[in-house]
């Protein structure tokens, strides 16, 4: 039976999901191997990940990777992987989700303050955005790196609190105080490990088809197919987030808006899911009939 070379970026937390697919590799009874790759994401930790201009930022080094035969199987963030793929890559699988919300963390000495008064550290036009819905006179720094640098650069720096995904507290088993962001819509596809292979790789593609986790896949589906329906390529303020139950009913969450969270659309239906109907396709349609055109041209026109 193949070994199976799983490529992963080479930070704790990208770490612990490739580990986490190997797992599910080898409860079928496969050999594995993990490849760490340095991604040109982890090596430009000055600037904000929307001024570098480049999608797929944590993709792109593994992506070669995988097109080279390099590795077997390439091991994501799915909020990180660009809706548009390159050329033979797929995503074959994806594993359930387990934290999607976002979470605020304060330095120790602004416990006490109100949230309207935290000067907030984060580099997310879409956390950024969100909050100033709710906080618009709140001043922001950027930040960038992993949860361990960015935790370090909180005490170092002259801001109270930042953001992160529960994923990556509860992942690494951080033993920090947070408080949930309630209000605060999810990224599409956040908490998501996803694995990405040769679109031609039909032996990987057989393996993975057990591991890949359906009602997590469908929820994802909805919310990329939203994203890809408002972007068209420009990174923007967008939230999405669908749950499906037993009775394939979904509850879909979206929010698009402006970069100083002043103009918001926001929508949140329920309906029966099918596999013919592209619902993230018609739900961002009508957001972009209700204003969200303009509201996308004038971000594209201000980053």
């Amino acid at each position: 039976m193949r070994s199976i070379k799983i490529g992963t970026r080479n930070s704790p937390l990208a770490l612990w999901q490739a580990r986490e697919v190997a797992r599910n590799l080898q409860n079928k009874n496969y050999k594995t191997d993990i490849t760490p790759i340095l991604s040109s994401g982890d090596k430009n930790l000055t600037q904000p990940l929307y001024t570098l201009g480049i999608t797929g930022i944590f993709t792109k080094d593994l992506d070669i990777a995988l097109l080279n035969k390099e590795v077997d199987i390439a091991v994501h963030s799915l909020k990180d992987i660009p809706t548009e793929l390159p050329e033979n890559i797929s995503i074959i699988a994806v594993l359930e989700r387990d934290y999607p919300q976002d979470v605020l963390v304060r330095k120790n000495d602004a416990a006490t303050l109100e949230m309207k008064d935290l000067k907030i550290a984060t580099s997310s036009l879409r956390r950024r955005a969100f909050w100033l819905r709710e906080f618009p006179n709140t001043q922001f720094s950027d930040i960038r790196g992993n949860v361990q640098t960015r935790l370090k650069k909180l005490e170092e720096n002259n801001f109270d609190a930042t953001m992160f995904s529960l994923a990556a507290i509860e992942r690494m088993g951080l033993n920090i105080d947070y408080e949930l962001l309630p209000t605060m819509i999810s990224a599409p596809a956040q908490g998501v490990v996803a694995v990405c292979a040769r679109t031609e790789d039909a032996e990987i593609r057989e393996i993975f088809a057990d591991i890949n986790h359906k009602q997590t896949q469908i929820c994802i589906e909805i919310e990329r197919n939203f994203l890809s329906t408002l972007e068209g390529g420009c990174t923007a303020p967008i939230g999405a987030f669908a749950e499906i139950n037993e009775h394939n009913e979904v509850r879909f969450r979206g929010r698009l808006c402006s970069l100083d969270g002043k103009n918001c659309i926001e929508t949140d239906e329920i309906f029966q899911w099918n596999d013919t109907e592209n619902f993230g396709k018609i739900i961002a349609e009508k957001i972009l009939s209700n204003g969200g055109k303009a509201l996308m041209t004038e971000i594209k026109n201000t980053l």
